[in-house]
């Protein structure tokens, strides 16, 4: 599905968002503060449009993703990062290998969620960083029932205008209504190891940007004489 519609796809978000796509980038960059020297992992990648917000000077960013099309595309428009084809559950990265771990919008399509966040957590370093920003609940009910409509009856119109497939929208607004709420996604990152675990809200909580902490390495006492 992905592959069929990785050309668009970056157009059509920006459309189905009104526009918020670069605002809500800006704010997971922020959430990540890449500093030169370090290394990022982003997962779900994409075509790298998430991706080139972390590219400064001496930072290495690997833009990873389990759709080859994606991938294609994703080099032919920014040759400047590492594109790595990998499946979050079984990512072929070394332990320890990343300052941070992000992933924006990808987690709803994994397969098993849990097993994805341990392995975000084994490649991250002690003391590194995890950044998701997911698709959430919108925390006003007054505004609730208008969210689910958009989702249900007005996203596959605008994807139709967009040029993709509605197919593909019928399903990203299946995927948000069955995700979990902004606390039991927190449970589940707290879950896999990571610490310090909060989460900001953006357009009343239908998008939450979740951060955490990988616990620093303990160290080692010397024995007593």
């Amino acid at each position: 599905m992905f592959d069929s519609v990785a050309s668009k796809y970056d157009r059509a978000n920006d459309l189905l968002s009104f526009g918020q796509t670069k605002r809500w980038r800006t704010k997971v960059r922020d959430a990540v503060a890449p500093k030169p020297g370090q290394s990022i992992l982003d997962l779900a990648a994409g075509t790298g449009s998430s991706s080139i917000a972390f590219k400064l000077d001496s930072v290495r960013v690997v833009a990873s993703d389990f759709s080859q099309g994606m991938l294609e595309e994703g080099r032919k428009r920014h040759p400047e990062l590492e594109f790595v084809f990998a499946d979050a559950t079984n990512l072929p990265f070394e332990a320890n290998e990343f300052d941070a771990t992000t992933i924006s919008f990808g987690l709803r399509n994994v397969v098993d969620v849990e097993k994805a966040l341990k392995e975000m957590f084994r490649v991250t370093k002690p003391g590194g960083r995890v950044v998701i920003c997911e698709f959430s609940r919108v925390q006003n009910q007054a505004l609730r029932p208008l969210y689910e409509f958009y989702l249900k009856r007005l996203l596959p119109v605008f994807s139709r205008l967009a040029g993709q497939k509605p197919e593909a929208y019928d399903y990203l607004a299946e995927s948000i209504l069955a995700w979990p709420t902004q606390k039991k996604l927190a449970k589940k990152i707290a879950g896999a190891g990571f610490e310090k675990v909060a989460y900001q809200n953006l357009v009343f909580g239908a998008v939450a940007i979740h951060s955490a902490r990988k616990p620093k390495a303990k160290s080692k006492k010397k024995a007593k004489k």
